[in-house]
């Protein structure tokens, strides 16, 4: 019997999702790819060079044939051969090294063609790419072009096969951008005939191989060093009637004295009886007068012959690449300024108002009001939780504060999680036990059957300090607060991984949230630890599961139906954070992921009137200007950071480096600081700078890609260990006494439609909050797709799906 043809085909599709990327992860690795080869390729373009005069001693010349070293400065060692020519007597020819430049190479053109002079340009290629225009008109004006390599290096210190690519890739720069061809080279850094060592010698002949001429000079301006016009032309004058190569500069610096001595020095010497030519105008003729000594018939070599179609196709693709990759620098350079510019305005404004609220709380005096001592209910919603709920509850259950109810939505966990806490038998707490529903679902049911108008929430892996929801509801003694974000702490630091968020909760949570409660923006109560109004929950339509960050979701209601949202730093609550990048992983990436679902559900608000208006003008920008966009370009910082150490000046940009830590350290040492929390994990601080800022950029990229093109993120279910301690914790918390429950083992609560209830009301489908709040009808099971892992159900449907009865268990 024959297996069907639908299981092969599953085993078979899964064996190639085994062996073949996908398709997001492919193109990612495309993208950063090509991205990081357009830098190494702007980065060698951009290379900075040198004056041509470096200084440098001449080797051994045993080698070199004298007829080389006292011949004239055009050398020709092509088939073989090893000769020199000069130009004829009476003859110069003026030439230009290290253009084109936009600014001075137009200016020497003007003066060359003012005076009926004509020059041979020794361009650089990458120059060539940037300027072709520019190059293309040194042609046209009836001057010459010869090669001074790509980058401008030092010809002895490379491999053989770098020193070709610098010719060819010239080569064909020009070709693209002027259309022709050249056989003249010029080495960077070399001199007269007479400074030709062994070394040069034998980058002389590999030239030659190519077919190339090497020109030197017989005389130097040295206008590079600017030493004033008249000592310019003093430098440039040959003696006598003898002819000249005489070499000037058209790029590499300020070149105002080379205008003003061309302007001199060519009338002049037409005045003595000079012609001027181009180098391969003067070398025929040279040719020419020894046609008149010799029987052979040497031919003529063309000035600026026409270039290959293969050779001007090449250099259109150079010269794109090297618009792409400065494109991409300058654009990567704007970014930077950009960042910092957001980076600097958002410290400043964050340490400025964060002081402010600190030093408001800490007034001798100060208090929300009246105290409150209302009864509070706490809805702890809890989906496998085994490891942490005896502590979570039993903090919650033996906290100070007068009257608390704990009710414990057990999310139709299979790990027991529910058994645990009614073993434990506490007369304040109950079991409610719902099938599988997603967490809003667990949420709402929770308050809907809460019996007090004070709604706490607390996840499941939280522990609670005896003072803590005496703290969180004392803001309540203000009518106009409808919520209140606790303090949350990271429990477990002991590992690197946690250590890190626990510097991110202090500077990047709590820090924030003193910044937006002065700004009546907050955009997040804490799941952790946060406190609600019933009437509050109820105006906005209770807890929604149209997005991942259900927190996030109802805080950003509040704002806009008018409440006021509070941070209560004395309210602490120690949760347990993600112990490995992978799991910090997931749970960041639905954060993020869920934090831009709620933007753009409350989007709205941008042109809406009235409290939700004035949410949409301050909350709105602010998140998507500092807690998307800046973390969004942040990785340019990193980016320009690499590029410096390897490309650039080290020592610039190792203080800007510091510079940046150094303002970090201080906000972080600020942050502490309000939260009474000790300096001494900031040590790690700049070792976050090179793991754990890169994974969030990761974080954020990939959430904000899922975001713009539509994917389903599906819901992250973190594993749990425990905090460290966490018995120990909950061992300190006041003990209650073990009181049985009474009635029967096994209650029902009254059967709950939504929360809050909506039987007998038309429903709002454009309030702010509106969505779904409850459990579904029932989902018939079915096994998971093999691309779709089991424990990760979607966004729109929470773990499991489905409704049923309501099991409550306790008092």
């Amino acid at each position: 019997m024959t297996r069907p043809p639908a299981r092969r085909n599953r085993n078979r599709g899964r064996s190639r999702r085994r062996l073949l990327p996908r398709p997001r992860v492919l193109l990612g690795t495309l993208l950063i790819s090509l991205f990081v080869g357009v830098l190494v390729v702007q980065a060698y373009i951009n290379a900075e060079f040198t004056s041509d005069h470096l200084e440098s001693e001449v080797g051994d010349q045993d080698g070199v044939p004298a007829a080389i070293r006292n011949g004239g400065p055009i050398i020709n060692t092509t088939g073989g051969q090893e000769s020199s020519n000069r130009l004829p007597a009476r003859t110069i020819a003026l030439t230009f090294d290290d253009g084109p430049d936009p600014e001075w190479t137009p200016k020497v053109l003007q003066v060359l063609k003012e005076n009926d002079a004509h020059g041979t340009f020794f361009v650089v290629g990458s120059e060539v790419a940037r300027n072709p225009d520019l190059t293309r008109k040194i042609t046209a004006d009836g001057n010459e072009l010869g090669l001074h390599t790509f980058t401008h290096p030092n010809m002895q210190r490379l491999a053989p096969w770098r020193r070709t690519f610098e010719l060819s890739q010239t080569q064909v720069a020009i070709a693209r951008a002027a259309d022709v061809h050249t056989n003249l080279v010029r080495f960077p850094y070399s001199s007269k005939p007479q400074a030709i060592d062994e070394v040069n010698w034998r980058i002389v002949k590999e030239a030659g191989r190519q077919g190339y001429l090497v020109v030197v000079n017989d005389l130097d301006s040295e206008d590079w060093q600017r030493p004033g016009v008249e000592q310019i032309v003093r430098n440039a004058t040959p003696k006598g009637d003898t002819s000249a190569v005489i070499l000037f500069h058209d790029a590499g610096g300020e070149r105002s004295q080379t205008l003003a001595a061309l302007r001199v020095f060519i009338p002049m010497m037409k005045a003595r009886g000079y012609r001027f030519t181009t180098v391969t105008e003067g070398l025929n003729l040279s040719i020419a007068d020894q046609r008149k000594d010799s029987a052979a018939a040497v031919p003529l070599l063309p000035v600026n012959p026409e270039a290959s179609s293969t050779d001007r196709l090449r250099g259109a693709g150079l010269l794109w690449t090297v618009r792409l990759a400065d494109g991409l620098v300058w654009a990567l350079a704007g970014l930077f300024l950009v960042v910092g510019l957001l980076t600097i305005g958002r410290t400043a404004l964050l340490l400025a108002l964060a002081t402010r609220h600190a030093r408001q709380r800490r007034k001798p005096g100060w208090s929300w009001g009246p105290p409150v001592t209302e009864p509070v209910s706490v809805i702890v919603p809890a989906y496998n939780e085994k490891e942490g709920i005896e502590a979570a509850v039993r903090s919650l259950a033996g906290g100070d504060y007068p009257d608390i109810e704990v009710v414990v939505v057990d999310d139709g966990s299979t790990d027991g999680t529910a058994a645990i806490v009614e073993r434990l038998g506490l007369p304040n707490v109950r079991v409610i036990r719902v099938p599988n529903g997603g967490k809003a679902n667990a949420l709402n049911t929770g308050i809907a059957l809460a019996r007090h108008d004070i709604i706490v929430t607390v996840d499941g892996d939280t522990i609670f300090e005896p003072d803590s929801i005496r703290m969180l509801v004392q803001p309540f003694a203000s009518p106009a607060v409808g919520a209140v974000a606790g303090n949350v702490k990271v429990g477990n630091r002991e590992t690197l991984v946690a250590a890190w968020q626990h510097i991110e909760y202090v500077i990047g949570f709590n820090l924030d949230r003193r910044l937006y409660e002065v700004l009546n923006c907050m955009p997040t109560v804490p799941g952790a630890i946060g406190a609600f109004r019933r009437a509050a929950l109820a105006q906005v339509g209770g807890i929604s599961d149209e997005t991942l960050a259900e927190d996030t979701d109802v805080t950003m209601a509040l704002c806009r139906a008018g409440w006021r949202v509070v941070y209560e730093e004395r309210a602490k609550a120690w949760t347990e954070a993600p112990a490995t990048l992978e799991q910090l992983y997931r749970q960041r990436y639905r954060w993020s992921y869920g934090t831009m679902q709620a933007m753009w559900k409350h989007r709205r608000a941008l042109t809406d009137s009235g409290d939700s208006g004035r949410f949409g003008r301050v909350g709105l920008p602010f998140l998507a200007l500092f807690g998307v966009a800046l973390p969004l370009l942040a990785p340019v910082v990193d980016i320009m950071l690499l590029y410096g150490l390897v490309f650039w000046e080290l020592s610039a940009t190792m203080i800007a480096w510091g510079l940046m830590l150094a303002l970090q350290l201080f906000t972080a040492a600020v942050a502490f600081r309000f939260d009474n929390e000790s300096l001494r994990p900031l040590w790690r601080l700049p070792l976050q700078q090179f793991a754990y800022r890169q994974l969030m950029y990761l974080v954020l990229i990939q959430s904000a890609v899922t975001a713009m093109t539509g994917g389903r993120l599906r819901w992250h279910k973190l594993h749990r260990a425990g905090l460290t301690g966490a018995r120990d914790l909950a061992a300190e918390a006041p003990m209650i006494p073990s009181i049985p429950p009474t009635g029967p083992s096994q209650g029902i609560a009254p059967a709950v439609d939504t929360w809050p209830p909506v039987l007998g009301r038309v429903s709002d489908p454009a309030h702010p909050a509106a969505g779904r709040a409850t459990a579904r009808p029932p989902v018939p099971s079915q096994a998971p797709g093999p691309w779709e892992p089991e424990d990760l159900p979607s966004a729109g449907s929470p773990p499991g799906g489905g409704s049923g009865p309501v099991v409550t268990r306790g008092a």
